[in-house]
């Protein structure tokens, strides 16, 4: 059994009347036990539609549940994804309010913009660097609308995985930097490291991510377009954040990002 016409609508608004609220609900697999992953996805895509009709544009898009820790968590077997709008996007060094998230965490990632399209199926690593134009130090804003982050992968799925915003420093050329499987990165909060990590730890290379995602894409009938970034996941573990703090993510070959909250 799916969700009707009517409680996937109702879905989509428990959302966004969260997030407008910053009030978490409760997971919409409690409320909805017959909520699956389609369903899920097509909740995302009205909300998006939903954000499009009111003045934004998307820009990317963003991969989910790439480390081994996360999928286990989950018990899931494969990423997920979701949309990055213009709306979401903050430059290097900005200043952001915690208050506009519910519990937001942070994530260091690879971000990726790419020179021409992907069309899956069949998309490969090679097909990924050779689309890739620059790459760029980032940092996810990650945030859950489902209270005290009790979810399930049909929650995050519905909930735009979980996207919170993005914070992208400057882009260098693919041709420019080493191997992204073995770029390291130290992640800083009021200058302490509180994790680090590799390239390896997004599929066993980032590019792997945005591969699947151009793939996954196509069973949706759509495809990366030129021009967007892509966040292909995590390279560390999320902390959670609060206003007051600073974070700053170090990698190596690309150069630091950082965001302060207040």
């Amino acid at each position: 059994m799916t969700l009707s016409d009517r409680q996937r609508e109702e879905a989509g608004l428990l959302l966004r009347e969260a997030e407008h609220r910053v009030a978490p609900i409760d997971p919409l697999s409690a409320l909805l036990p017959c909520l699956d992953l389609a369903d899920a996805y097509a909740v995302q895509r009205d909300n998006i539609a939903w954000r499009l009709a009111d003045g934004a544009s998307v820009v990317g898009h963003k991969v989910g549940l790439t480390s081994a820790a996360m999928q286990q968590l989950l018990g899931v077997d494969e990423p997920d994804f979701g949309h990055l709008l213009d709306d979401m996007v903050h430059r290097d060094g900005s200043t952001v309010l915690a208050g506009h998230y519910c519990q937001p965490r942070i994530e260091p990632e690879i971000c990726f913009l790419l020179a021409r399209p992907l069309h899956g199926p069949g998309v490969t690593v090679e097909d990924v660097l050779d689309a890739t134009e620059a790459v760029a130090p980032a940092l996810e804003i990650v945030d859950s609308r489902i209270r005290d982050w009790k979810i399930t992968l049909v929650d995050t799925v519905a909930d735009n995985a979980s996207s919170g915003g993005l914070v992208c420093g400057a882009w260098t050329p693919l041709d420019g930097v080493p191997d992204l499987s073995v770029i390291l990165v130290d992640l800083m909060v009021d200058g302490e490291r509180v994790a680090s990590g590799s390239g390896r730890e997004v599929l066993g290379h980032p590019a792997a991510a945005v591969a699947w995602l151009a793939n996954t894409l196509a069973s949706f009938g759509t495809f990366l377009e030129q021009g967007h970034v892509v966040l292909p996941g995590a390279m560390t573990t999320a902390p959670f954040i609060t206003a007051g703090q600073k974070v700053e993510a170090r990698f190596s070959g690309l150069g630091p990002v950082s965001v302060t909250f207040v």
